[in-house]
């Protein structure tokens, strides 16, 4: 299943949205591309811009009254496993990497470039959650603390769970080394099917091997192999452990650092790039 492009009702840009979670009248949700601009306060925004560009992203999501503007809940996000239940608007800004919430007119938000956004949404308690899954909050398992936290606040069950694992940068990209690789097999069982390994190629060495001949066996040097992990699959896999069932969860195929043109990347633009918005909320009635 992939997420889907649904062109805005109030303008021509387009918000990517889940197909399993578009059904629910009830549910507000949508991940930002870069045609929304820079979503984030990075060091190279113009605060007022990015401000702008929130306002504007929301009221394209269209679904408030124009004169019942949700609260968008934001984090200062630290890579962890650090989950927030919020019922009500904050005057400061939480740190952590999850959201969750069951209050009507909250607009839940994680930022991403190449990290992995994911809404949880239980359809049966009628509540929502945001996570930010790097590889660090991946490890520390936030995406399955979260499915926990949505249990203790709201009674939620994996059953009724439905997700949406946003666009973020896919196993063809994510190259780390081999500590990252170590850090996944502490913790998980199936962690060998989460990475692969591409040899990498050198013209000059195919074309003039005997310049690299050694003295130890095999007799020429080798180049290391690339180490990829895919970072979907991790998380789906966390999803699966939980109690989610497979026909529950959706994932994008947009790999951020192979769509820069539609996609901000962290790793494609060098670290000088905005930032995305995955949201998700309950309508106000």
């Amino acid at each position: 299943m992939a997420i889907r492009a649904i062109p805005s009702k109030l303008s021509k840009i387009q918000i990517l949205r889940a197909q399993n979670l578009s059904a629910r009248p009830w549910l507000v949700h949508g991940f930002s591309t870069r045609i929304h601009g820079n979503l984030g306060f990075t060091p190279h925004a113009s605060r007022a811009e990015v401000e702008r560009n929130r306002s504007a992203f929301v009221r394209q999501l269209g679904a408030f009254p124009k004169n019942k503007r949700p609260s968008l809940i934001t984090l200062r996000q630290i890579h962890s496993d650090v989950i927030h239940c919020v019922d009500s608007p904050r005057d400061h800004q939480l740190a952590g990497d999850g959201l969750i919430t069951a209050t009507p007119g909250l607009l839940l938000a994680i930022q991403t470039a190449d990290c992995l956004p994911v809404i949880l949404v239980d359809t049966k308690h009628r509540a929502v959650g945001v996570f930010h899954a790097g590889w660090r909050g991946t490890v520390r398992r936030i995406v399955e603390k979260g499915i926990g936290e949505m249990f203790r606040c709201f009674g939620t069950r994996p059953r009724d769970l439905k997700a949406a694992i946003g666009p973020g940068i896919q196993g063809c990209c994510y190259e780390v080394g081999e500590e990252i690789r170590i850090k996944f097999e502490s913790q998980f069982a199936y962690a060998a099917s989460l990475f692969h390994e591409v040899k990498e190629s050198d013209p000059v060495r195919e074309k003039y091997p005997l310049l690299f001949l050694t003295a130890r066996a095999p007799g020429h040097g080798e180049l290391p192999a690339k180490i990829f992990l895919d970072l979907v699959e991790a998380n789906r896999q966390q999803l699966l452990a939980a109690g989610v069932p497979s026909k529950n969860i959706e994932a994008s195929p947009l790999c951020t650092n192979c769509h820069p043109e539609l996609l901000f990347s962290y790793r494609a633009e060098k670290g000088k790039t905005g930032r995305m918005m995955a949201v998700a909320g309950i309508r106000m009635i």
